[in-house]
C-alpha cells in the first residue's frame, strides 16, 4: 500500500504548527527549520527522515505510550520520544543509533509477543502499521513467549482462555478484533480529539487493559459510537476493520473526490480494487473536513450498487400503465415529441424544470440553460426554493451576495457561537465536530431552538444558553436580542459608521429600541424566559469574536426571509462580519445546494444571481448561446404545480429531486403531477415523483462523473469519476442528448467545457477552471481578477453592496396557528443516519439506526392522551394526515411535537401546509399546527398510496 498514498498524504506524526516564528536544528546531520513547538518528530518527516512510531499520527495530540519513537539529543540524558519533544534552537538530533535500534527492536518484541502472528491472512496485510514498523526496526525474531495472551481462545492446557474476547461485528460497517489490539489508545483520542463523541474508553489496567465502547454490556452498535469512522481511520492494525476491506481486499488505487452528501462538502479518497469501490477514506487534504468524515460520507456509498438502481431509460403512455424499458435514443424521442407537442398546443410557458442540488455544478448549469435556451422561458427551480431561499434573499438585501460569509475553519477563532434553527451534530456532523473541538476549548454556544438538540448538552460541552423559543416566534427573538444590544448599549457604532449605512442603522435601532420588542414583551409570545435571552444578547455582543450559524429552522418559516435578515442586522449591529471567528453562515442541506443556486436555478435569475430582467446579463448569455432570453421571471415550483392543476403547466423536466416526498403539502402536488401530460424523471431510483412520470432517464452517481460541487462555505470542489457510469451515460451527457433531440446542437465533451462556459459568463466564477482547481485543491467563490485563489472571508474591507444595510424585522404571526382541533405545533427535522428524502441512505446499512420516522412528544402530552412510548399514533392536521410510531422525550417542550421525513411509507409532508415565506414561497415546514392520538397502524391513505407506489412502479421488460 505505500504507492497507494498520496504524495501529499503522508501522516507526519504530530500535527503541525501554526507558529510564525521558526526554528532551526540538525536531525542525522541535516539542517531543518520549522515552526517553534514543531514536535522532533515532525521536524524530521518534513525533512524526510522517517522515525518509527505507533501511537503518533497528524490527526491526534502527541501521547507518547508506545516508546518507539525514541531519539537521542545531544546534550540531554536519555531517549525522549520524538513525538512529545518539541524542536529548539541549535538542537541537535540523532534518529539511527545502536543504541535506539537496540531499544526499539526490544519494544517491538514486546508488542509482537502478545500479537497473533496471522499476518498472510489478515484483512490489514499490506495496510498495517504495526508490520511496517516491524521490517522499519529490523525485527527478525521474537524472544519473549508470552505466558498469558489475548489472542488465544485456548491456552496450551485447551481450557478457555479468561483474556481473549471475541470479534465485536455488531455495526454493520467494521469489526472490533480484541486480539490485534495493541492498546496504542489512537481510536480513544480519535473520538474524543476529532469527533469529539467520547464513546470510546480504555478500561483495565497494564496487562489488562484494552478498549471499550461504553458501558461493559453495550457492543460498538449499541454504544454512544455515531460511525464517523474516525477510530478504524485511526488504527495502525486491524483491530478496528472495514467489513468491505475484509470482503474485497486492499484497495490498489485511489481517486479523491467529493462527497455527495451534506452541505460540509468533504473530501474523500475512493479506493479502488479494480472497478470496485473498496472503502471512502476521508482525504487529509479536503479543506472542508481536514480528513474527518461522518457514517454517511464514509460508509453510506452502497446505494450506488444497489439492486433497486435502474440502469435502463423506460416510458410508459400513461402513468397508469406499467413501465417500459427502452433505448436511449427511444425514450429521448418519446420525451422530445411530448414536450414539443405541448408547446405547440399550450405555448411556451407551458413546460419547465427542476435542477438538482446533488447533481455537479455543470448538469445544473445544463438544465437551467435546457429551460431558456431550448424551451425559451424562465420555468426552472430547484430544492433550495424549499430549504434556503431566504438566505439568498436575505443576505442579499443587507449584505450584497446570497452565501455565508466564512470558512469553516474560521470557527477555531471564535468565542462565541450562536447557532439558530439548525442542528450540526445530526445535519452537517464534520463541521459540529471542529464546533465541539472549539466549544472545549473555551468558546461559549447559544442555541436556539425549540428542541434540546444534542449541542445543547452532550459529553464535554454544554450551552451557556438555550433559548427554547416556540416554533415561529424565530424573528420576534432575534428582534428581541436586537432590542438588548441597542438599548444597553453594545453597538459596534464605529463598525457601523464605517462599513454600514448610518441613516438606515438609526431608523433600525429606532425600530428595535420600542419597548414592544423587548424581552419582557415577547417572553409570553416566544416562551423564552427575558432574563436568559437578555444574557445571551449580552454574550453574543461582548464575548469577542461572535459567530451565527443558521439552518433550516430559520428559513422554512412564512418569516424566513425576515430572519435571515435579522441574523445580518445582530452581526452589522456588533461589528462581526469581515474577519476570522465572525460572521453569518447558512448551513446548506445537501451537497450541492449552494452551486444550485450559484448556477441561476431560480427563475429570476441567471448564473451569478443576476435578475433576467437585466439587460446586460440577458446580453451575455444572448451572444454565447444564440437564442433571446426571456426578460420576465418563470414559475416557480408552487406555481408549477398550481398552474399544472389549473391545466396551463403541462411538462416537467426533473433532474435528481423528489418533491413528491420533500415538498409540502404532499396531496396537491401528486395532484399536479397527475394533471400533466408529460412528466421527466431523471434520477437513480423509481422515486415517489416517478409514480407520476412518463419517461425515466437513468441517472449516475457521484461516483461517475466529472464535475464539481460547491458547499456552504461557496468552496468549489472537484468531483471525479472514479468508475464508468452503470447507466452509460453521466447526468450532463443525458441532459445534452434531450437538449439535442429538440433541437439545441450542443457539443461538449467533458464538463470542464461547462466549466468555462460558466466562468466566461458568470463574474463570481471568472477565475474558476479545472486547471486552477487541480493545483489550489479546492477554491471559495468570488474568484476573479481581484481575487484569484479566491475568497476565503467575505466583506473584510467592505459589503458586496457598498454599505450594509439594516432593515427592521417586525414580526407578523404565521396563519398556521393552533386551536381546540390542532392544538400542538409540529416541527420537522433530520437524524444523523439518513439524509433528505432517504433515497439513498435508506438504500445503505444506515437503516439499522432509523428503520422508520418516529414522533417525539413530551411525556405530559403523550400522557394526557393516552399515548406511550412505541405507540402507533395519528398525525392529523389541516392539510392531512399520517401515522407514525411515538417517541417520548423531553428534547421537545410541552405543546411541540418533532418528527423527520427519511422514509416515504411516512409521508410526513401529507401534514405540512402550503404556508411559505412571504419573500420566496420557502414552505413553512416548521411550523403545522396538529392534534396526535392514539391509532391501531398504518392509515388508510398510507395503504393507498402503498398499493399506488406499487402499480406506478411495474416494469415489463424490454421489447425484443
Amino acid at each position: 500500500m505505500k504507492d497507494f498514498i498520496l504524495p501529499d498524504d503522508r501522516d507526519f506524526g504530530t500535527p503541525a504548527s501554526r507558529a510564525a516564528e521558526t526554528v532551526t536544528l540538525e536531525i542525522d546531520g541535516f539542517p531543518v527549520t520549522v515552526p517553534a513547538g514543531t514536535s522532533v518528530m515532525r521536524a524530521a518527516a518534513e525533512a524526510g527522515i522517517s522515525v518509527p512510531k505507533l501511537c503518533a499520527t497528524d490527526s491526534l495530540d502527541a501521547f507518547g505510550s508506545c516508546r518507539l519513537c525514541l531519539v537521542e539529543i545531544e546534550g540531554r540524558a536519555g531517549t525522549p520520544a520524538s513525538c512529545t519533544t518539541p524542536v529548539t534552537p541549535g538542537m541537535k538530533v540523532r534518529t539511527q543509533t545502536p543504541r535506539l535500534k537496540q531499544l526499539r527492536r526490544g519494544v517491538m518484541e514486546l508488542y509482537i509477543s502478545d500479537h497473533p502472528l496471522d499476518c498472510l491472512t489478515c484483512a490489514a496485510n499490506g495496510d498495517c502499521e504495526l508490520q511496517d514498523m516491524a521490517g522499519a526496526v529490523g525485527l527478525r525474531d521474537v524472544r519473549y513467549e508470552a505466558v498469558e495472551n489475548h489472542f488465544t481462545p485456548r491456552n496450551a492446557g485447551g481450557d478457555l482462555n479468561p483474556q481473549w474476547m471475541a470479534k465485536d461485528e455488531s455495526n454493520p460497517y467494521f469489526t472490533y478484533d480484541p486480539s490485534k489490539c495493541i492498546v496504542c489508545s489512537r481510536c480513544v483520542r480519535a473520538c474524543e480529539e476529532v469527533q469529539g463523541t467520547f464513546a470510546l474508553t480504555i478500561e483495565g489496567r497494564g496487562f489488562n487493559s484494552r478498549v471499550s465502547a461504553g458501558m461493559a454490556s453495550d457492543s460498538f452498535l449499541t454504544s454512544d459510537c455515531v460511525s464517523c469512522g474516525a477510530c478504524v481511520q485511526a488504527c495502525p492494525t486491524a483491530t478496528l476493520q472495514e467489513k468491505s476491506v475484509i470482503e474485497i481486499g486492499t484497495p490498489e488505487r485511489a481517486v479523491v473526490t467529493t462527497c455527495a452528501y451534506c452541505g460540509v462538502g468533504c473530501s474523500f479518497k475512493a479506493e479502488m480494487r479494480g472497478d470496485e469501490l473498496v472503502r471512502m477514506v476521508p482525504y487529509k487534504g479536503g479543506k472542508a473536513n481536514h480528513g474527518h468524515s461522518c457514517v454517511k460520507g464514509r460508509f453510506a456509498y452502497g446505494y450506488a450498487a444497489h439492486k433497486d438502481r435502474i440502469l435502463k431509460p423506460m416510458v410508459r403512455e400513461s402513468i397508469h400503465d406499467p413501465w417500459q424499458e427502452v433505448t436511449w435514443d427511444e425514450a429521448l424521442g418519446f420525451a422530445a415529441r411530448r414536450l414539443t407537442a405541448i408547446q405547440q398546443k399550450h405555448g411556451r410557458q407551458s413546460v419547465g424544470v427542476i435542477t438538482s442540488s446533488r447533481c455537479t455544478n455543470e448538469e445544473t448549469y445544463l438544465v437551467q440553460k435546457l429551460t431558456r435556451a431550448v424551451f425559451r422561458n424562465n420555468n426552472t427551480d430547484t430544492c433550495a426554493r424549499v430549504c434556503h431561499s431566504p438566505t439568498g434573499y436575505g443576505l442579499g438585501q443587507t449584505f450584497g451576495t446570497s452565501a455565508g460569509t466564512q470558512d469553516f475553519d474560521s470557527v477555531e477563532a471564535s468565542d462565541v457561537v450562536m447557532v439558530i434553527g439548525a442542528n450540526p451534530t445530526d445535519g452537517h456532523p464534520v463541521f459540529a465536530s471542529r464546533l465541539k473541538k472549539r466549544l472545549r476549548q473555551g468558546a461559549k454556544l447559544i442555541v436556539i431552538d425549540p428542541r434540546r438538540i444534542d449541542l445543547v448538552r452532550s459529553p464535554h460541552v454544554a450551552a451557556a444558553h438555550h433559548l427554547a423559543l416556540r416554533p415561529g416566534t424565530n424573528v420576534a427573538v432575534v428582534t428581541a436580542l436586537a432590542h438588548v444590544i441597542v438599548t444597553e448599549g453594545l453597538a459596534d457604532d464605529t463598525f457601523i459608521r464605517e462599513r454600514c449605512d448610518w441613516d438606515e442603522f438609526q431608523d433600525f435601532a429606532e425600530f428595535a429600541a420600542d419597548p414592544r420588542h423587548s424581552p419582557e414583551a415577547v417572553e409570553a409570545l416566544t416562551g423564552v424566559p427575558a432574563a436568559e435571552l437578555r444574557a445571551a444578547a449580552r454574550l453574543y455582543a461582548t464575548g469577542g469574536n461572535a459567530a451565527i450559524y443558521y439552518g433550516l429552522g430559520v428559513t422554512e418559516h412564512s418569516q424566513g426571509s425576515t430572519t435571515v435578515i435579522g441574523i445580518a442586522n445582530l452581526a452589522m449591529l456588533t461589528g462581526n462580519i469581515g474577519r476570522p471567528g465572525v460572521g453569518v453562515n447558512p448551513l446548506r442541506g445537501q451537497n450541492n445546494v449552494q452551486g444550485s443556486c450559484d448556477m441561476g436555478s431560480f427563475p429570476h435569475e441567471l448564473p451569478g444571481y443576476r435578475h433576467v430582467k437585466s439587460d446586460a446579463a440577458r446580453e451575455v448569455f444572448e451572444r454565447l448561446w444564440g437564442v433571446e432570453i426571456d426578460p420576465e421571471p418563470g414559475l416557480r415550483i408552487p406555481n408549477m404545480l398550481d398552474a399544472a392543476v389549473e391545466g396551463t403547466f403541462k411538462g416537467l423536466y426533473c433532474q435528481g429531486e423528489d418533491i413528491l416526498q420533500s415538498d409540502p403539502d404532499t396531496r396537491h402536488v401528486a395532484a399536479g403531477l397527475a394533471a400533466m401530460e408529460c412528466v421527466i424523471v431523471h434520477d437513480l431510483f423509481l422515486n415517489e415523483t416517478a409514480n407520476y412520470a412518463h419517461v425515466f432517464l437513468p441517472g449516475s452517481s457521484f461516483l461517475e462523473k466529472d464535475g464539481t460541487f460547491t458547499n456552504a462555505e461557496r468552496r468549489i470542489n472537484r468531483v471525479r469519476k472514479v468508475m464508468a457510469p452503470k447507466n452509460g451515460f453521466a447526468d450532463w451527457e443525458v441532459t445534452q442528448m434531450l437538449a439535442n433531440a429538440l433541437g439545441a446542437g450542443w457539443g461538449y465533451t467533458h464538463p470542464s467545457q461547462i466549466m468555462d462556459e460558466i466562468a466566461a459568463t458568470t463574474p463570481s466564477f471568472a477565475g474558476v477552471s479545472y486547471e486552477r482547481l487541480e493545483e489550489a485543491g479546492s477554491i471559495q467563490w468570488p474568484c476573479d481578477e481581484e481575487h484569484p485563489l479566491g475568497t476565503p472571508l467575505m466583506h473584510v474591507e467592505g459589503f458586496v453592496r457598498g454599505r450594509g444595510r439594516f432593515i427592521r424585522t417586525e414580526y407578523v404571526a404565521t396563519d398556521e396557528r393552533t386551536g381546540p382541533r390542532f392544538p400542538l405545533l409540529l416541527t420537522t427535522g433530520r437524524i444523523l443516519s439518513q439524509y433528505n428524502v432517504g433515497a439513498q441512505t435508506r438504500r445503505t446499512a444506515n437503516s439499522i439506526w432509523h428503520p422508520e420516522d418516529v414522533l417525539e412528544i413530551h411525556p405530559h402530552d403523550a400522557e394526557v392522551r393516552g399515548v406511550k412510548d412505541e405507540d402507533w399514533v395519528r398525525l392529523a392536521s389541516r392539510a392531512g394526515e399520517t401515522t407514525l410510531r411515538a417517541k417520548l422525550t423531553d428534547r421537545v417542550s410541552p405543546g411541540v411535537v418533532y418528527t423527520t421525513f427519511h422514509h416515504p411509507a411516512t409521508q410526513a409532508n401529507v401534514i405540512t401546509t402550503d404556508f411559505s415565506d412571504w419573500a420566496t414561497n420557502c414552505p413553512e415546514y416548521k411550523v403545522t399546527a396538529v392534534q396526535v392520538s392514539p391509532s391501531n397502524g398504518p392509515s388508510d391513505w398510507q395503504e393507498d398510496y402503498r398499493l399506488q407506489s406499487e402499480l406506478a412502479r411495474r416494469i415489463l421488460p424490454a421489447a425484443e
